[in-house]
């Protein structure tokens, strides 16, 4: 059985903090080319499936019992949204370019719970589950992910992958999808190998503008 939570309301610090994003002349910017930075709030696509990382306030009903992570078709769903942040010893100040082989946390939005995994296996394709945990976007070391690309920064238009630092997984979607009550959901886990299915770009979002003039880099994808 799945379960939900205590009526999937927003948590008001960080939805306040989207709604100051779009606040014109807040040193952000919505829309053009350019590089991912520290404190962004952006939807991340699987270039594969097209399908974006998604989370609610609904709880696995096997595994760890943490809530759910999943993959949604629909571009204009609000719970898609997540946070570029540093680790809990920062490293990520706000509208630094997130450098490639960088360590981030992933902290949806709307729940303030970090993109997090471990080793339970994932309900439909029995690889390892993706979930959403913790509290007020303070979870554990199990929320760290490297930002694997190629160059030095992570461009907003190229295709990156999330290689989770402590288990070595990377964030994938393979196509399998839920039944009642997220049907057509597809499942989000981890697999051991990099291949096309943990491939993600970032796509609508509020971007913070660069507060430091970036390098050339070198090759890591």
């Amino acid at each position: 059985m799945w379960s939900a939570g205590r009526g999937g309301a927003a948590r008001p610090v960080l939805l306040g903090l989207l709604l100051a994003l779009l606040v014109p002349g807040g040193g952000a910017a919505k829309t053009g080319a350019g590089l991912v930075t520290c404190g962004s709030v952006l939807k991340l696509l699987n270039t594969h499936h097209r399908v974006r990382l998604h989370s609610h306030d609904i709880k696995y009903g096997s595994g760890s019992g943490q809530q759910s992570v999943t993959g949604v078709e629909a571009s204009d769903d609000a719970n898609s949204y997540w946070r570029i942040r540093g680790g809990s010893e920062g490293g990520c100040p706000r509208g630094s370019p997130v450098r490639c082989g960088q360590a981030v946390r992933l902290t949806h939005v709307l729940t303030g719970k970090n993109l997090h995994t471990h080793h339970f296996p994932s309900p439909l394709s029995n690889n390892q589950e993706v979930s959403a945990f913790g509290e007020d976007g303070e979870g554990d070391d199990l929320d760290l992910w490297t930002v694997r690309c190629s160059g030095q920064h992570w461009e907003r238009e190229a295709a990156v992958r999330f290689q989770h630092v402590g288990t070595s997984v990377f964030l994938s979607v393979t196509g399998e999808q839920y039944g009642s009550p997220i049907r057509g959901q597809h499942e989000v886990h981890g697999m051991p190998s990099a291949n096309t299915h943990n491939t993600w770009k970032a796509m609508e979002g509020i971007f913070i503008k660069p507060s430091v003039e970036p390098s050339a880099g070198h090759d890591e994808l």
